[in-house]
C-alpha cells in the first residue's frame, strides 16, 4: 500500500521516518529511479461498519494519489 508523498504532505499526515529505508524495485526487478521508501503514515481505513488503522508507505506515485492493493498477475 502506497500514498503519494505530495498528497501526504498536502493533507498534513504525520510522517514517520523508517529506521531503515526500503529499496524499491520495478516489476522487472530493476531498481526504481526513486530508489528508497523512507517514510510512512498511519491512516484509518473505513469500510461499511469496519475501521482499521494501517501504515502506508510514502512514495512518488506521479498522478496517482494512493494504491491500496497491487493485483497479482
Amino acid at each position: 500500500m502506497f500514498i503519494d508523498w505530495k498528497m501526504a504532505v498536502r493533507h498534513r499526515f504525520r510522517l514517520q521516518k523508517l529506521e531503515r529505508p526500503v529499496v524499491v524495485r520495478n516489476i522487472n526487478r530493476t531498481n526504481n529511479s526513486t530508489k528508497f521508501i523512507t517514510y510512512q503514515v498511519k491512516v484509518n481505513i473505513y469500510y461499511k461498519s469496519h475501521v482499521e488503522r494501517i501504515r502506508i508507505d510514502m512514495y512518488d506515485l506521479g498522478r496517482t494519489n494512493i494504491i491500496l492493493e497491487i493485483p497479482w498477475l
